[in-house]
């Protein structure tokens, strides 16, 4: 098979199973049920949401396994991870497993956490050695989808079980058990490094996928809002988002179909031309050999032309000295780092652990807000499915902008510093947090501060991955990402905690609670402490500003 059509298919295949990536979000649809089944308080839940995010701290142990095991090996391991973290929690909720003690659910819902991380580290390492050209362009692309999980998740339990509580509970821990292996045995074969040559980008191809995200973004968000949403039947919303999911297939099938055209027509005008020399040497008298005809080369004009030809046609079947010369360009155009480093040198900088703690006050705020949804939408007497779905939604979008803004800045030959889009991201986030105190119109606010933090921390989510690189290097990339987002169950247990704690203040005789009061010292707590995290970031920014100033000159030169 041609490479660029194995590299794009790749691509493909990592969309889908970021799609389905992101089962964690699916936690504050069917928490509210979880808690009342298993008779547990809100500090027991709030333990075991810590449990999936604490799956992330061996995180590592996926990337180590990249270093020596096939990628679909890698791929089949961690999500037979989550068939049984979340299948056995489906079994003991539908009664065909007793006796699982509350440490025991604990422990189930870490490895379901834990399978997270070995399908993301398969899905960023591919997309980095695939395409080093345009590596944001393409993880923001691929990863922006896993925003979007919770919201087709929520879109196949509402086909299945649009109104028993009850069942939907289980239906999201089935669902979140089965679809990743599912899909995960579906795209091993493809998902895998290809040595694709580095010609310049297809820029054609990306534009198209960039529709395609788009367009289902859009199509989610419509399927997300009250008004939208009654126009369309579950079974059409699942049927339209399956339809858009299939949609980037299109892409490597035509850029193969192209291939496939360009080496019949390279093929043809060499027939021909080999028919020419021959009838020339016919008629001038030459007795000419069928071992002459077969070593007889094209001629320089000739194989100037067809090595342009093959060039814009085909990708990866130019002549040596094109060849050449496009690997000089690729190596001009790839993103520098600033060190290549290991996770022990790493652990010992200053720019990680600025980076740490503001990814902690960031993404991770974002996230234990995520993970409280349900109970925040009980306590103002909303919807948790649709505030789950909104935000999954917008979350899409989040992880969208970055790669919008890399494609059009570097056309330019500008290279962004992703410190400073960070500070951008975050001043938002933290008034989000702010805004949800304001006591008039509070069901307003909720949608608008849900939306802003999940647009926020998807866009941050999309950047850390290209700043992991740019600062400390691709060759342990696996290792040190990981090690990064390790804060997000030290994060999730802390900051969780403490919501928990000011929670079970509030409560009723009934352990619930409904009203302002719930979380509102909670969301000052994490609004501070988001805006402390806009301050490191700020220095990061400054730490780094002379090596992307740098990037920049260079890009200008060229």
């Amino acid at each position: 098979m041609p490479r660029i059509f194995l590299q794009w298919l790749s691509l493909v295949a990592i969309i889908w199973l970021q799609s389905i990536n992101g089962t964690n979000s699916n936690f504050p649809a069917y928490s509210s049920q979880l808690k009342h089944l298993l008779s547990i308080s809100q500090i027991q839940l709030n333990n075991l949401a810590f449990a999936s995010d604490a799956g992330k701290l061996f995180g590592w142990l996926s990337g180590s396994a990249a270093n020596y095991l096939p990628m679909w090996l890698v791929l089949i391991l961690g999500s037979s991870l989550g068939l049984i973290g979340y299948g056995v929690q489906y079994l003991f909720l539908t009664g065909r497993v007793s006796n699982l003690s509350y440490g025991a659910i604990f422990f189930l819902a870490m490895l379901a956490g834990n399978s997270i991380c070995w399908i993301n580290t398969v899905c960023y390492l591919v997309i980095i050695r695939n395409f080093p050209l345009d590596s944001q362009l393409a993880i923001g692309l691929t990863g922006s989808y896993q925003g979007l999980s919770a919201k087709i998740y929520t879109d196949i339990v509402d086909v299945v079980y649009p109104c028993s509580k009850v069942e939907r509970a289980r239906a999201y821990l089935f669902f979140s058990s089965v679809l990743p292996l599912t899909v995960s045995v579906i795209v091993a074969p493809v998902v895998r490094v290809i040595n694709a040559v580095k010609t310049k980008r297809e820029e054609v191809a990306f534009i198209l996928i960039l529709i395609i995200t788009t367009v289902t973004g859009a199509f989610a968000i419509m399927g997300s809002t009250g008004s939208a949403s009654s126009l369309l039947s579950p079974f059409t919303g699942a049927v339209g988002m399956v339809a858009l999911l299939l949609a980037p297939l299109t892409i490597p099938l035509g850029l193969g179909l192209g291939h496939q055209i360009g080496k019949l027509a390279g093929e043809k005008i060499h027939i021909e031309e080999t028919n020419s020399v021959s009838m020339d040497k016919t008629e001038s008298g030459v007795t000419l050999d069928i071992s002459d005809i077969i070593s007889e080369g094209p001629s320089e004009s000739f194989e100037l032309s067809f090595s342009y030809t093959s060039e814009k046609m085909n990708g990866d079947q130019l002549s040596e000295s094109s060849t050449s010369g496009d690997k000089l360009s690729a190596t001009n155009e790839i993103i520098s780092v600033m060190e290549e480093i290991g996770v022990k040198v790493m652990l010992r900088r200053l720019n990680f652990w600025l980076y740490f703690f503001v990814y902690l006050f960031g993404v991770t705020l974002g996230l234990v807000f995520f993970n409280n949804l349900g109970q925040i939408a009980e306590s103002r007497g909303r919807s948790a499915s649709s505030l789950v779905s909104l935000s999954s939604s917008f979350g899409f979008f989040g992880r969208l902008i970055p790669s919008i803004v890399d494609y059009f800045v570097s056309r330019r030959k500008y290279m962004i510093s992703r410190p400073a889009f960070v500070v951008a991201l975050m001043v938002p986030t933290g008034a989000a947090f702010f805004l949800l105190l304001v006591k008039e119109n509070t069901a307003l606010w909720l949608y608008i501060c849900t939306t802003t933090i999940g647009v926020c921390t998807g866009a941050i989510t999309s950047i850390s991955v290209s700043l992991t690189t740019e600062l400390f290097g691709t060759k342990n990339f696996g290792v040190n990402h990981n090690v990064l987002v390790v804060n997000i169950p030290v994060g999730s247990f802390l900051f969780g905690y403490l919501a928990a704690i000011v929670y079970r203040k509030e409560v009723n005789a009934e352990g619930k609670c409904f009203g302002m009061e719930c979380y509102r010292n909670t969301f000052i707590l994490w609004g501070t402490l988001c805006f402390i995290g806009t301050f490191l970031a700020l220095i990061l920014y400054a730490r780094t500003r002379k090596f992307y100033n740098s990037q920049r000159s260079q890009g200008n030169k060229s």
